[in-house]
């Protein structure tokens, strides 16, 4: 079971779309806890309202008083109104809430059955109620309710959609848009980068790249982006497609606004230190590029070297998996440019420049790698034990609807929500 937890500054908002869904009778009222009854136990949303209304006048400094909670089992877990009610109750109650007026809809549009529960996070004396480590004590319940109640632990399954999610694309499988979307729109949530060309260095871990584009459109100059499926010798292996089919953020506008926000957040970067003294190690401890990879694998770190048609090294890229983010060795100062490596690697392995020669040229020139190396798992040590498995379903529960189920409506209803506490600000 998944639990999302939204805040707002719109009770009204927020009972109005639970309210819809009656209207339409794709959603029933299940428990109402310390609120105003009726006596046709029929409610608009102003009489839902009215039980919550003492509780934000007693505090007017909290912006965001309204809480709205989807519980989302698993879509083969059959849940009565019965166990809803005690699942809303515990949860409410080890949340701290229990006290609060809260009232909790069941919804029934989609294949699944879940509920909404609409509450504020200020008691009736005006205090805010505590919100420290939330998401943790949320996940921590969710695990105790599913071994209570017998219903599907959500970790496996958010495990399964990770694994699809990160995933190299095959192109013998064919859907090649799928494979190339489900990558493209969710990397930017795990990852930070700074250029295109450390983009595109992650990107060929999961066999794509991409290219930009120039074209005159009404008389002005434009640029855009074409994504690249490739086989695992990193040649092309199908057709270009453009970036608007993976959504506005795959396209060059957004990711260069992207690029912006990360040079500005991994400026002095705590990681970077320790990213610079484990390829130093490495370097120091190999004489090939192949020993030197495998090094860094064992840190968590991959490498992707680019060279030339001469088989000249013109750039490297590390992606460090630990702290999920992509430097360009130059980046990492002048002792890690290209060079660099070309003279540590050319020294010990004087003959490799002759063996590149008797290679068939790639159609890709950015990648030529002459390495073997075992195959890894990629992104496996993102699950080791030392991490609290419960992370996983947390990130993955906030941007992967699909993955879940989660009703469409519901989704697109947050983001306007969204929308309107920044409209808000941007008048104030």
């Amino acid at each position: 079971m998944i639990a999302k937890i939204g805040r707002s500054s719109n009770l009204y908002g927020t009972l109005s779309y639970n309210n819809q869904k009656i209207e339409k009778e794709n959603a029933e009222i299940l428990l109402m806890n310390k609120m105003i009854e009726t006596v046709d136990s029929k409610y608009s949303v102003a009489q839902l309202a009215r039980s919550f209304e003492p509780y934000l006048l007693a505090n007017r400094n909290t912006e965001k008083h309204t809480l709205h909670i989807s519980l989302n089992p698993d879509p083969k877990d059959k849940v009565s109104d019965e166990k809803y009610r005690e699942i809303a109750q515990q949860y409410m109650a080890e949340m701290g809430y229990g006290d609060q007026p809260f009232v909790v809809f069941k919804h029934t549009d989609i294949d699944r059955s879940h509920i909404h529960i609409v509450s504020v996070c200020v008691d009736e004396k005006g205090k805010k109620i505590s919100d420290k480590f939330e998401r943790m004590r949320s996940m921590d319940i969710c695990r105790e309710l599913e071994k209570k109640y017998l219903l599907t632990t959500a970790i496996d399954k958010v495990r399964k959609s990770y694994d699809k999610i990160f995933r190299p694309v095959n192109y013998r499988a064919g859907d090649i848009k799928s494979q190339i979307a489900s990558v493209v729109r969710h990397l930017p949530n795990y990852y930070q980068y700074q250029t295109l060309g450390e983009y595109n260095a992650l990107l060929s871990l999961f066999n794509i790249t991409t290219d930009k584009t120039e074209g005159e459109l009404q008389g002005k100059m434009q640029q855009g982006l074409l994504y690249i499926p490739l086989n695992e010798k990193g040649e092309t292996a199908g057709h270009p497609l453009k970036a608007s089919l993976f959504g506005k953020n795959a396209g060059l506008p957004a990711l260069e606004l992207q690029f912006a926000k990360n040079k500005v957040s991994l400026k002095g970067y705590s990681s970077k230190t320790k990213l610079i003294n484990a390829v130093t190690t490495a370097l120091r401890a190999t004489i090939s590029e192949c020993e030197f990879k495998k090094n860094l694998v064992g840190h968590n770190i991959d490498t992707v070297v680019r060279r030339n048609e001469t088989g000249r090294i013109y750039g490297i890229t590390f992606i460090d998996h630990h702290s999920r983010t992509v430097w360009n060795g130059s980046r990492l100062g002048k002792e890690f440019s290209a060079n660099t490596f070309n003279e540590h690697w050319n020294h010990y392995n004087p003959d490799i420049s002759k063996t590149v020669e008797k290679l068939p040229k790639p159609s890709h020139k950015d990648d030529l790698d002459l390495t073997v190396e075992e195959p890894h798992q990629l992104f496996s040590f993102l699950n080791n034990d030392d991490k609290h498995e419960d992370d996983i379903a947390e990130a993955l529960g906030g941007f992967l609807p699909e993955a879940l189920g989660e009703d469409q409506e519901e989704h697109d209803f947050a983001n306007r929500m969204r929308k309107k506490r920044k409209h808000g600000r941007n008048r104030r």
